[in-house]
């Protein structure tokens, strides 16, 4: 079978007990129910990843904010980019 085609295998998977208000609880279960995930434990690893990327998307942002000035940006350079970005959509 084509690779793109076989399943990927699943990482080996530990237990993780966790405690919620009631409301929280249900907040969960609704998300479930609505069809979004197909558990509660699908909804819980997703909002982990978005928390994973989001540490990382602020981390590289403050690496770039904490970086020397890389040249000047004035509205000239972004109208280059503007113009430079939609040659680009065009050509396609």
């Amino acid at each position: 079978m084509p690779n793109f085609a076989k399943r990927p295998k699943m990482a080996d998977m530990s237990t993780m007990n966790i405690s919620l208000p009631e409301a929280l609880k249900d907040f969960v279960d609704t998300q479930v129910s609505q069809g979004s995930y197909g558990t509660s434990s699908e909804y819980v690893r997703d909002l982990i990843r978005k928390e994973q990327s989001r540490q990382q998307l602020r981390k590289l942002l403050l690496e770039g904010a904490n970086s020397e000035v890389a040249g000047k940006f004035d509205q000239h350079y972004f109208d280059q980019l503007r113009s430079s970005a939609l040659k680009q959509k065009n050509k396609k």
